[in-house]
């Protein structure tokens, strides 16, 4: 069952579907017989309970006996009967953000139908080049784009290597210095924040994505985001956002704001690796030996790229162990006759 509300910051106005991202590919979902159901979107999830924006406003649901709370995640879209305000079922998701969890082969979807992922970090201890790439692998497997967000500029005085190293993290990356705390920060951002698009956003705590989403959300919301400062001697920064929330952007789209991660492991996510590390991986067919692991074989193409400078020995030393990370948390298929089929 379900009743309406009108405490959530993003809901209490009525919006056109076309304006929550609804689109033809959920339209083509909705079987004959489900074309009185209303379809709505799910802007936050507590237990048993979500709240879901529809055309008329936010409701309130109670998930039915059978339902899983997992099975859903923020920005998913549902079909609910009208009548009974009864969750009908989730539709299949254009994106998704998936990752796995510490001691489980099982991925846990963080958020869905995103259409831009803003990977922020800031320009002290918390630039980390490998944690940034697990971000990016992540974007790049679930299919949205990812753009990196650098904040904190006016701590440095190199912000040029900074943004060298972030643009080379992944081929055709775009790298935005923002100050989360300006509202020039929504103009610099406002082309992936038009009606109807979906951004998320994901990084270490204390690197301002709090404060960055009550920027683009603008100061008429109802509820803003509690914010907090780092650390100054590690650049740590405390846990502001501890659940997932889908607010309204002032250009019109919608963000949803993550809980910073502290680690963050890599399943399933073979095809992000490839696309992250694109010049290794175009290299491999020029080498002597099919099975090449680019460490010591003779013939390598990788290893020459590396010797010559065109490749940084870091960056494959990271390509090599988030491979192997993958394969080890990618639980094998059954091939023909019940046997185990290894991923490789």
């Amino acid at each position: 069952m379900g009743r309406s509300v009108t405490d959530h910051p993003t809901a209490s106005q009525p919006v056109p579907l076309a304006s929550l991202g609804w689109s033809d590919f959920f339209e083509d979902q909705r079987e004959p017989h489900e074309a009185d159901f209303a379809p709505m979107r799910i802007a936050s999830i507590h237990r048993s309970r979500l709240t879901a924006l529809s055309e008329a406003g936010s409701v309130e649901l109670t998930l039915g006996v059978r339902a899983i709370a997992g099975d859903f995640t923020v920005g998913d879209w549902i079909l609910v009967a009208p009548q009974t305000q009864t969750l009908h079922r989730r539709l299949g998701r254009r994106t998704v953000m998936e990752r796995r969890t510490e001691g489980s082969q099982t991925l846990q979807a963080a958020a869905a139908n995103i259409d831009t992922l803003f990977i922020v970090t800031s320009c002290n201890a918390d630039f980390n080049p490998a944690r940034l790439e697990r971000y990016l692998a992540l974007a790049n497997q679930g299919g949205t784009t990812p753009v990196l967000l650098l904040t904190k500029a006016d701590t440095t005085d190199d912000l040029e290597n900074y943004q060298s190293q972030a643009s080379q993290l992944q081929r055709g990356l775009e790298v935005v210095t923002v100050n989360p705390r300006l509202s020039d920060a929504a103009n610099r951002l406002a082309p992936w924040c038009g009606t109807g698009r979906t951004v998320a956003l994901v990084g270490s705590s204390g690197v301002g994505k709090s404060t960055l989403v009550n920027t683009l959300a603008g100061p008429g919301q109802a509820l803003a985001q509690q914010t907090g400062g780092i650390r100054e001697h590690d650049a740590k920064g405390r846990h502001t956002t501890t659940f997932r929330s889908l607010h309204r952007i002032a250009a019109g789209g919608w963000v949803i704001d993550t809980p910073g991660m502290r680690t963050l492991h890599l399943g399933g996510a073979a095809e992000g690796i490839e696309t992250l590390f694109a010049e290794i991986v175009e290299l491999a067919p020029s080498c002597r030996y099919r099975d090449c692991t680019h460490a010591y074989e003779p013939g390598c193409a990788v290893s020459v790229a590396v010797a010559e400078g065109k490749i940084e020995p870091e960056r494959l030393i990271r390509w090599r162990k988030l491979s192997e990370e993958n394969r080890n948390n990618t639980p094998t298929s059954v091939g023909p006759r019940g046997r185990p089929r290894v991923h490789r």
